[in-house]
C-alpha cells in the first residue's frame, strides 16, 4: 500500500492547493496568502518592538482639525497603519491631496493602474471599480448636458 498526497488546503483562505509530487508541498494558494500569514504571525513581535526600530506608538494619534476660520478642535485617534508612515507623492514630487483638474484626475488614475497589484490596494479594488464607475456616469451626465446645452444654443442663434 502507498499514500501519495494529492492536494493540501491552502492555511490562510482554505482553498485547494494542488500537489505535482515534486518538491515541498505549497501551503499557500498564492503570494498574497502567504504574505498574509506572515504579516500575521510577526504583526505582535513588530508591534513589542520600539517605535524608533518600527514599533507602534501607544499614545493616541493626535490630529488639529480646522473647520471654519475661527474654531480650532483637537480630535484624538487611536494609531492606524506604520509608525512614520509618508503621505503618497505624486509624480512631481509633492503630497497628494484630492484631483481638482482633469490632469491631475489623469495623474492619479496612473498612479492607481500602477499600484493596483499593490497588497495595500488591492482589497479596495470593488470600491475603487464602484467609484470609478460613479464618476464615469457623472461625466458622461455632464457632457450629455453641455451638448444640450449647446444643441439649445445653437438652436436660438437661427
Amino acid at each position: 500500500m502507498r499514500e501519495q498526497l494529492l492536494e493540501r488546503t491552502c492555511e490562510w483562505c482554505g482553498e485547494p492547493v494542488a500537489y505535482s509530487g515534486r518538491g515541498r508541498p505549497a501551503r499557500y494558494c498564492s503570494p498574497v496568502h502567504r504574505r498574509r500569514a506572515w504579516e500575521l504571525r510577526t504583526a505582535e513581535a513588530r508591534a513589542d518592538r520600539p517605535v524608533s526600530e518600527g514599533g507602534r506608538s501607544r499614545e493616541p494619534v493626535r490630529e488639529v482639525v480646522e473647520r471654519t476660520e475661527t474654531v480650532v478642535r483637537t480630535v484624538s485617534q487611536p494609531v492606524s497603519g506604520a509608525a512614520g508612515a509618508q503621505p503618497a507623492l505624486r509624480l512631481s514630487g509633492e503630497p497628494y491631496t484630492l484631483p481638482s483638474d482633469a490632469l491631475e484626475w489623469i495623474e492619479a488614475l496612473a498612479v492607481l493602474r500602477r499600484e493596483v497589484a499593490n497588497p495595500k490596494v488591492f482589497p479596495f479594488r470593488e470600491h475603487i471599480a464602484r467609484a470609478c464607475e460613479k464618476t464615469l456616469q457623472v461625466l458622461r451626465a455632464d457632457a450629455a448636458e453641455i451638448q444640450r446645452a449647446s444643441a439649445a444654443g445653437g438652436e436660438s442663434s437661427d
